[in-house]
């Protein structure tokens, strides 16, 4: 199995603040549910799905690093 590092990130938060649900914000950004709540729980995603959610969240690419700390 594989263990789950921890990613923090800040899509949750941000999410909820901008009362989204995690189903209309999954597919504002085209993804499933099942990634977002994996993602949510601080599993590793791709470049590609962190801009989607980015964008989803209303932010600019610039402002990934708001939701995503690398």
């Amino acid at each position: 199995p594989q263990s789950a590092m921890n990613h923090s990130n800040h899509v949750k938060r941000r999410r909820e603040a901008r009362m989204i649900s995690k189903a209309e914000c999954a597919r504002s950004a085209g993804i499933s549910p099942v990634t977002l709540d994996r993602i949510e729980r601080g599993m590793a995603c791709r470049m590609a799905t962190k801009r989607k959610i980015t964008l989803a969240l209303g932010l600019k690419i610039s402002e990934k690093n708001k939701v995503f700390k690398q």
